[in-house]
């Protein structure tokens, strides 16, 4: 079988050709991503390198596996082998799924492949806006000790004892919510498509933000979800409460949180995702005050790569498993 890798410098062409093992024909492509940013090619988003490197690549190519790679209607058009596009990520937005079925090809994906990074993360977002780390950090750094920082109304708070509100209870938020029990905190969750809730408590989104110390977001972006968290919704959270989003940044509106930090009803926040990436020079969350930030990194770590790399290459080997790869399977496919 023939296989294109258009792996990139985080989950690279080594990662899944190891992952693969013998036996295929491999061809591989090299994606600039991240010393590059990604962005829109053509229709799709999120991805990395142009459509002609990739359909010069994909002469001959049964098989596909990328994470970043532009798989336009344009490529789908001009790669007649292909049959099988596996994407190492949650979901292929840099894919056209209409023009993949017209094609006739399958698209798989790597689920959950990031989910303990994002939640680790998570958890440390969440420590580290309650007990303000890093700006203690940057001050002890800077010759500073302040011991006027143990009064009363400048401490922190803890997670034990605390309520956790968890908006999304997929494989990321399940397991902050496992971790969060781990610290005596009590979770609830706001999805209406979550089942077998661990522990946690199933409540409707007002509610939850009623009596949420801490909020986690961990929603899809939909059109149902843009723009989920605003002001009025923020007015409800306790005074004092801590925000975190390390899902999508369009389902939250970040000027109301900045307003909310401003005024002190929000205790802190921190944040891994933004409505506009990189931050803008003028953005007002680069001088918010008690905001923690890391750059779209929550899902940054080696072990994130490696299973994503093993999940592609099984979803090759059950693709495989159930095609009949005889001569005729191998006749250009048909146009819908």
């Amino acid at each position: 079988m023939r296989i294109l890798l258009a792996g990139d410098h985080f989950v690279t062409n080594d990662l899944l050709a190891a992952a693969l093992g013998d036996g295929h024909e491999l061809s591989t492509l090299r994606l600039p991503w991240p010393h590059m940013p990604y962005g829109p090619v053509a229709e799709v988003d999120e991805a990395s390198g142009d459509e002609d490197a990739l359909i010069a690549a994909l002469s001959g190519v049964e098989a596909a596996i990328t994470q970043m790679a532009p798989f336009t209607a344009r490529v789908f058009a001009a790669a007649d082998a292909l049959r099988l596009v596996v994407v190492c990520r949650g979901g292929p937005v840099n894919v056209n799924l209409d023009a993949a079925a017209a094609a006739g090809v399958t698209v798989r994906t790597t689920p959950g492949r990031n989910a303990v990074a994002a939640a680790e993360h998570t958890v440390a977002l969440i420590l580290a806006a309650l007990r303000q780390i890093p700006d203690r950090h940057a001050g002890v750094r800077a010759g500073e000790w302040r011991s006027d920082l143990y009064a009363l109304d400048r401490v922190g708070g803890e997670l034990a004892g605390s309520t956790v509100g968890l908006v999304g209870y997929g494989a990321i938020g399940r397991r902050v919510g496992r971790i969060l029990r781990a610290f005596d905190a009590r979770v609830l969750v706001h999805d209406p498509y979550a089942t077998g809730l661990d522990g946690a408590t199933a409540v409707d989104l007002p509610e939850l933000l009623d009596r949420s110390t801490v909020l986690s977001l961990h929603a899809r972006l939909t059109p149902e979800t843009t723009g989920l968290i605003g002001a009025a919704e923020l007015a409800r959270l306790p005074a004092g409460a801590v925000l975190v989003n390390t899902a999508r940044g369009g389902l939250l509106d970040y000027a109301a949180v900045v307003d909310a930090l401003e005024s002190g009803h929000l205790g802190a926040a921190a944040f891994d995702v933004f409505d506009a990436e990189p931050l803008p020079a003028g953005s007002r969350l680069r001088t918010a005050p008690r905001l923690v930030l890391t750059p779209h990194l929550a899902g940054a770590t080696r072990q994130t790569a490696e299973r994503a790399a093993t999940q592609a290459a099984a979803a090759v080997a059950a693709f495989t498993g159930s095609w009949r790869w005889s001569a005729r399977s191998r006749l250009p496919r048909r146009r819908r």
